[in-house]
C-alpha cells in the first residue's frame, strides 16, 4: 500500500509539472511563436496613448525581455517556494509561495487566491454533501421501485436537472425566492462561517441548491443504473437466500458495489469545483475562485490566470490521488496496477 501511494504521489507531482509548463507556454510561448514581441505584451497593461518607449520600459520591468526558460524559472519558483524576483515593480518580495505578482495591481497572486478560497470551499462542500445524499438516495429508491410512478417522476426530474444550466436555475431561484418572496439572501451575499454559521448557511442556500441540482440529477441516474445491474447479480440472490434482511442486502451488498464508480465521479467533481464554480459564482455574484478567474481573463492578467489554473490543477490532481487511495482500500486488486 505504501509503494502504491508513493508511486501515485510521484505521478501526481509530475502531472503538476507538466501542467505548469503547458500553462506557461500557452500564455508566453505560443504568442512569441505567433510573432508577439515584449512590447506587445507590455501594451496590454498600458493605455492606448503609450508610445514605443513606454512600452519598452514597461516590458523590461515585467521581465518580458528575459529568455523563456528564465521567465518560466522565475514564475515556477514564485509558485512553489516564493521569490525575490518582482518584475521590477518594487513591491515586497515574498518568502513563501506567492504565484508571482499581478501585472495590473502588483498584488501577490497567492494572497488574492487565498482570500477567495473560503467562498469556493464553502460552496463546494455544502453543494457536494447535498447532491451526494440526494442523488444517491433518489437513485437507490428508483432502482428498488423500477417502473413505478416515483421512478418515472424522479428520472424525469433528473433529466430536467441535467439539462438546465446553473445560470438559468440560479436566476429563477433568485427571482422567486429572494426578490419576490424574500425567503433567502439576495445575490452577492456571503458571510464567513467563523463570523456567523447561521448567516453563512443562509447566504449560500440558493447557490448550494442550484449547484446540487445539476450534479444530483446525474448521480441519481448513475446510482439507479448501478443498482439495477448489481441487484441482479448472483451474490445478491445468495445474500437473500441466507435470510438476510432486505435492508442489509440493499445497503451492505448492493449499494456498496454500486457506489464504486460514484467514488470516481464524486472525487473529480469536487476537485473541479474547488478550482472554481464559474457559472454558479458568476450567477450569484460570489467572489470565489471562479469569479476571480473570469475577472483575470477579462483583464488579461497573465499571472492571475496562470495562478488560478495551477490552483485548479492542484485540486484536480489531489482529488485523483485520493480517489486512487480509496479504490485501493475498496478493491485490493488496484494496488497491483
Amino acid at each position: 500500500m505504501v509503494t502504491f501511494f508513493i508511486r501515485r504521489t510521484i505521478g501526481a507531482a509530475l502531472m503538476l509539472f507538466v501542467v505548469s509548463i503547458s500553462t506557461f507556454l500557452i500564455f508566453f510561448g505560443l504568442p512569441r511563436l505567433a510573432g508577439a514581441t515584449p512590447e506587445t505584451f507590455a501594451a496590454r497593461y498600458l493605455s492606448r496613448t503609450a508610445d514605443a518607449h513606454a512600452q519598452q520600459v514597461f516590458a523590461e520591468k515585467l521581465g518580458f525581455y528575459d529568455p523563456l526558460w528564465l521567465q518560466y524559472w522565475n514564475w515556477i519558483k514564485a509558485v512553489f517556494v516564493g521569490t525575490d524576483y518582482d518584475y521590477g515593480t518594487g513591491v515586497e518580495h515574498c518568502a513563501a509561495p506567492c504565484f508571482g505578482y499581478s501585472f495590473r495591481t502588483n498584488h501577490a497572486v497567492w494572497d488574492d487566491l487565498v482570500d477567495r478560497l473560503p467562498v469556493t470551499v464553502s460552496l463546494t462542500v455544502g453543494a457536494s454533501i447535498l447532491w451526494l445524499l440526494t442523488g444517491v438516495a433518489v437513485g437507490v429508491l428508483s432502482a428498488l421501485r423500477k417502473g413505478s410512478f416515483f421512478d418515472r417522476a424522479a428520472m424525469t426530474g433528473a433529466l430536467a436537472g441535467v439539462s438546465l444550466p446553473p445560470y438559468f436555475t440560479g436566476l429563477m431561484f433568485l427571482y422567486f425566492f429572494s426578490y419576490q418572496f424574500d425567503l433567502t439572501a439576495p445575490g452577492g451575499t456571503y458571510v464567513n462561517f467563523t463570523d456567523d454559521p447561521g448567516e453563512w448557511a443562509y447566504s449560500l442556500i440558493l447557490p448550494w441548491i442550484t449547484l446540487a441540482m445539476l450534479n444530483a440529477a446525474a448521480y441519481a441516474r448513475f446510482t439507479r443504473a448501478g443498482m439495477l445491474d448489481t441487484m441482479g447479480e448472483d451474490f445478491i440472490r445468495t445474500a437473500r437466500a441466507k435470510g438476510l434482511h432486505e435492508r442489509v442486502v440493499v445497503t451492505k451488498h448492493g449499494l456498496r458495489a454500486a457506489l464504486t464508480p460514484i467514488i470516481t465521479i464524486f472525487g473529480l467533481d469536487v476537485g473541479l469545483l474547488l478550482g472554481g464554480a464559474i457559472l454558479t459564482e458568476s450567477t450569484f455574484g460570489l467572489k470565489g475562485l471562479g469569479y476571480f478567474a473570469i475577472d483575470a481573463i477579462n483583464k488579461q492578467d497573465f499571472p492571475q490566470i496562470m495562478g488560478v489554473t495551477m490552483f485548479a490543477a492542484f485540486f484536480v490532481v489531489v482529488a485523483n490521488l485520493i480517489v486512487d487511495m480509496l479504490y485501493a482500500v475498496v478493491d485490493p486488486r488496484v494496488r497491483l496496477s
